[in-house]
């Protein structure tokens, strides 16, 4: 199996540059992230638990608006492809299979901005 889990876009507007854009969603066993298409804008969120539990979410997920999600992938515990559920907040990164449960759940780790092309004058 590929270390290639869950790669989706969500089209928002973003919290940094605040143009409606395409938000590119990646979660892999080790990291998640989600980046603006249009400014680069990036969130990286780390693994903290990996669990078999009831849907919902485990703390406050903060600041901003919070997406629920679904996406077909193939579940990395019960190896059966169908729906998973993700919650994304500001701080939390959850996906869960809604087949046997299994959960991964992110802490938000990095935030960094793309920086500028070089301008020639």
């Amino acid at each position: 199996m590929s270390d290639q889990f869950i790669f989706t876009k969500f089209s928002t507007d973003c919290y940094h540059c605040k143009k409606v854009a395409d938000q590119i969603i990646t979660a892999v066993p080790y990291q998640a992230q989600v980046v603006c298409d249009n400014c680069g804008a990036t969130r990286v969120f780390i693994p903290r638990i990996e669990d078999v539990t009831r849907p919902g979410t485990f703390n406050k997920i903060g600041c901003y608006d919070i997406w629920n999600l679904a996406q077909t992938v193939e579940c990395r515990n019960c190896h059966v492809t169908g729906p998973h559920d993700m919650t994304i907040g500001c701080r939390h990164f959850t996906v869960r299979c809604r087949n046997c449960g299994f959960t991964h759940f992110y802490k938000f780790d990095l935030e960094y901005m793309a920086k500028d092309e070089l301008k020639i004058l």
